[in-house]
């Protein structure tokens, strides 16, 4: 067994267990994954067995994300900036991670936590909404329960580009600091106003970093109401 799929099995259980945040996905058979990097989480998916619809867009890390996921059923990859409007070019940022926190904002805060996190060149990109993504890629929104975003302070505008199949999603995770890691960045007060004023709420939250003068990250779950 590969480290990948030991440390898939171990979060699997430990979800199972505890009554992690991910504990959600038992809930649904799909999942939407913005900001994918090389699809860390495939094994932790194909264990839940969920369709899974990737969206990276960075060419050379969407390439490998490709050769990744191209054993494993019911995964697909799209290479697609997701932003809250169509076709505006942007700068966007590569970071010397393997691209895991390359961003369309430049770095505030960010190396607070993550000294050694540079950008190391920049690539232009055009954007697309959530909502025609899935319109040009012909992905029915009925099979994907959950939306995860890690698209490192551009979250809030995949949201708002995603209000019309927003209903579609029973679950909505995210990753999100409370202060200003990237410049503009939206910040967690944000997105759990959005996420209120949409229908959906809290339903569990994990500190995974911070910051020695205060602020932190967090994973957030929201569950949609009613």
């Amino acid at each position: 067994m590969t480290p990948g799929k030991i440390t898939a099995l171990l979060h699997y259980l430990r979800n199972s267990l505890t009554g992690h945040p991910d504990n959600f996905l038992k809930d649904v058979s799909g999942v939407v994954h913005v900001g994918a990097n090389s699809g860390q989480e495939r094994d932790l998916y194909r264990l839940y067995g969920l369709k899974v619809l990737w969206v990276e867009p960075i060419p050379e890390v969407y390439t490998t994300l490709s050769n990744n996921i191209s054993g494993y059923r019911d995964q697909r990859a799209v290479q697609a900036l997701v932003t809250d409007v169509d076709g505006k070019e942007y700068e966007f940022h590569i970071a010397n991670n393997s691209g895991a926190s390359s961003s369309i904002l430049d770095f505030k805060e960010h190396a607070d936590i993550w000294p050694g996190v540079t950008y190391t060149t920049n690539i232009t990109l055009e954007s697309v909404t959530l909502a025609s993504l899935f319109r040009t890629e012909q992905v029915d929104p009925g099979n994907y329960q959950a939306l995860i975003m890690d698209t490192q302070g551009s979250e809030l505008l995949v949201l708002q580009g995603g209000l019309p199949v927003l209903d579609n999603f029973r679950y909505i995770k995210t990753e999100v600091p409370d202060f200003e890691s990237y410049a503009g960045c939206c910040q967690l007060a944000d997105v759990s106003e959005f996420m209120t004023r949409h229908g959906y709420e809290e339903l569990a939250r994990r500190q995974f970093a911070g910051r020695k003068d205060g602020g932190n990250y967090y994973d957030i779950v929201y569950k949609k109401t009613g």
